[in-house]
């Protein structure tokens, strides 16, 4: 189900989040849950994973995470601020040490050419430390993309995790 890479990426995160005590949470939407599952499908992962959030709608992303309604509709539901408020919502709401969250255009329908198929942003927030963000544009079918991005979004968690 999780190829090698997907899991080694997931074990790295688990990993530097044990070394240093950290919980993670994630906010999910083109995702749909993939990468608490990626993780969860570990082993002994429910001392580092407490919690997911899969906002596949807008007003999931504004009731769950409290995304703005000025982000959503200002910028789009795919978009860097609405990436950066899903992260700082999920790490605000659950308490936690790390947040990552993703929203994209995973296809095969959906896109435009400001916002294509395969367009993706991703946000990292670990207490204490700044929240980072990037902007990918994936090429690839549904599958691809989102197993991408969730070896995408699990490198972020890993590399604030080892911070």
């Amino acid at each position: 189900m999780f190829d090698h890479e997907m899991r080694n990426v997931a074990e790295r995160v688990l990993v530097a989040c044990r070394q240093r005590g950290l919980k993670l949470a994630t906010a999910e939407s083109c995702t749909g849950g993939l990468i608490a599952a990626t993780l969860t499908a570990i082993a002994g992962s429910s001392d580092v994973v407490e919690r997911a959030y899969i906002t596949y709608a807008n007003e999931a992303k504004r009731e769950m995470l409290g995304v703005p309604w000025e982000a959503l509709l200002g910028h789009g539901a795919v978009s860097e601020p609405v990436a950066r408020a899903m992260a700082a919502g999920a790490l605000a709401r659950s308490g936690l040490d790390l947040a990552v969250s993703v929203t994209g255009v995973a296809g095969p329908g959906g896109g435009s050419p400001d916002k294509p198929v395969g367009l993706v942003h991703f946000a990292g927030a670990r207490r204490g430390h700044e929240m980072v963000a990037e902007r990918h544009v994936f090429p690839g079918d549904r599958d691809t993309i989102r197993r991408v991005s969730v070896i995408t979004a699990l490198t972020i968690v890993a590399s604030l995790a080892e911070r």
